[in-house]
């Protein structure tokens, strides 16, 4: 019985939208209205000391933008609450992908000025292959933007979904006087940087006088004629089909006024999915089951530059998570003993003793749990779904400081097992090459060897097209193979054999004369999934 109610008073979702969305903001409002933090800091302002709460790295502080999920928990009107604020920047892409697989639905923020943008697209892609329930709030509705309509029929065609608005703008820019509910049938009137949240003017008719006299006949008359239209084309809200990922409702505001998102927030609770089922390579795992599962989706070292940690978070996808148990490590298959688990907000953590589905816990960790690791009572499965990727971009590590090579040895290692770029290392000569997906994880993973190992090092660009791990039924023709492209064979961090192909046509050719061996484009080939 404790089980189903602690599931049922639970929410887990992600944030996601396009960089300068106002993803970030919307977070930070959301903390506000839940009691997590008193004040919102100022995302991008470098003058003001106090800078956005879920971006907690010192280069998401100097940069202004969020380099790294952060996970936040509080509770509003005793529902428990667990956000996952996501990079909205493309080259960090992976670490959203990824933080994607442990949640149970989204809202996804969209500029009312520039609508639906490419990074928004790729991250809807992911939401539909997994049926993931999609909220959308359009911000920035203090500022002259797009019609509401053609904003609509946008996110329709572009992310190709059903919408169906549950508040309507009234206004927008300079002429902006608030949004209508057409959920709870109230009006909330804007005032321009309120910090004072009121309660929504209640208005049964929308053809009563008392909408003239609150936002002017010519506004009210619109708002009329919006709302008729709304309800002759779009079919009422349906919250089955909401769950089940075919339709998105939407929500109109502008977060850095805190206009509308006590709106959002309260749909929210009353529509969103409780912790769901999740899938392995064996069965499927209900989240009512008694027997604690779970699953690791990230990795963070130095949370705490004070102390060199290492946290594992971890989803809770079944049963309850007790402090102190030892818990069936799937991958390695022995047992290990959590002793430290803690819940967060943003960098900020507390010692907890349980957790139920759908909460993130953090587990210290010496480094035995990677990305994708199960964790069960001793069932032997592995939970599905949690993506890998192969790198785009190579360059090789070079040292500045040779006096810092522990230390920069230390640093690669562990920014490496965060999943956020790969290492290879040559056979011949031990150079060091970093993969990624985008160019701007470079200069991230330099800020934070610098600012957190004490290592100093540059970059130099290779031309390498493709980072390919390679396997063979016959032990003899692999060994053989490596030692005749010794000059093009890297180790990955877990001593993994990979081919770094120079184009693609030689990788073409290699593959032709070398049926035998099997190359593969990501480092979990290996791992059943």
């Amino acid at each position: 019985m404790e089980l189903m109610q602690e599931i049922s008073r639970r929410r887990t979702f992600g944030i996601i939208s396009h960089p300068d969305a106002g993803k970030t903001t919307l977070t930070e409002k959301l903390l506000l209205f839940g009691g997590a933090i008193q004040k919102a800091g100022a995302v991008k302002s470098a003058k003001i000391k106090d800078h956005a709460r879920s971006d907690w790295m010192e280069i998401e502080k100097q940069r202004g933008i969020s380099v790294a999920t952060s996970v936040m928990g509080f509770t509003y009107k005793d529902i428990k609450i667990n956000l996952l604020d996501t990079p909205g920047h493309q080259d960090f892409a992976e670490d959203t992908y990824r933080t994607l697989t442990a949640v149970d639905s989204v809202v996804m923020v969209i500029d009312c000025v520039k609508g639906v943008e490419i990074q928004t697209e790729k991250l809807m892609e992911v939401c539909r292959m997994r049926s993931t329930p999609v909220i959308c709030f359009i911000n920035k509705l203090d500022r002259e933007g797009r019609d509401p309509f053609d904003l609509l029929d946008e996110i329709e065609n572009k992310l190709n979904i059903k919408v169906r608005p549950l508040t309507w703008p009234i206004g927008m820019g300079k002429t902006f006087k608030g949004v209508y509910s057409l959920y709870d049938k109230n009006l909330l009137l804007f005032t321009p940087s309120r910090t004072v949240v009121e309660d929504g003017v209640e208005i049964k008719d929308i053809h009563s006088q008392e909408l003239d006299q609150l936002i002017g006949e010519q506004y009210a008359t619109q708002l009329r004629h919006d709302v008729e239209l709304i309800e002759g084309v779009y079919p009422a809200f349906n919250t089955s089909e909401y769950l089940e990922g075919r339709v998105a409702p939407v929500f109109f505001g502008s977060a850095v006024n805190n206009f509308g998102v006590r709106e959002l927030l309260d749909t929210f609770i009353r529509i969103a999915p409780a912790p769901v089922h999740r899938n392995t390579n064996v069965r499927t795992v209900e989240p009512n089951e008694p027997g604690f599962t779970g699953f690791v989706f990230k990795i963070h070292a130095n949370m705490d530059p004070r102390h060199r940690n290492r946290i594992a978070f971890v989803r809770v996808c079944s049963g309850r998570f007790q402090r102190g148990n030892n818990y069936f490590h799937v991958r390695q298959g022995k047992n290990l003993r959590f002793s430290n688990a803690t819940a967060f907000m943003a960098q900020d953590r507390e010692t907890i003793d349980e957790a139920w589905p759908g909460d993130i816990v953090g587990i210290y960790d010496t480094g035995n749990l990677k990305i994708g690791d199960t964790l069960t009572e001793g069932e032997k499965l592995m939970f599905t779904g949690i993506p890998s990727f192969s790198p785009e971009i190579f360059k090789e590590v070079e040292n500045l400081d040779a006096m810092k090579s522990k230390q920069l040895e230390k640093g690669l290692q562990q920014l490496m097992e965060e999943g956020v770029a790969q290492l290879f290392t040559y056979e011949l000569g031990s150079r060091k090459v970093v993969g990624t997906v985008g160019a701007l994880q470079f200069e991230v993973i330099q800020f934070r060897l610098l600012h957190e190992y004490g290592a100093s090092v540059r970059f130099v660009p290779q031309n390498i097209y493709k980072a390919c791990w390679i396997s063979c039924s016959d032990p003899k023709k692999l060994q053989a193979f490596i030692a005749s492209r010794q000059r093009h064979i890297a180790r990955d961090k877990d001593g993994k054999p990979v081919f770094m192909a120079e184009s693609k046509a030689w990788l073409q050719m290699v593959q032709e004369n070398s049926p035998e061996i099997a190359f593969h484009f990501t480092s979990e080939w290996d791992v059943p999934r």
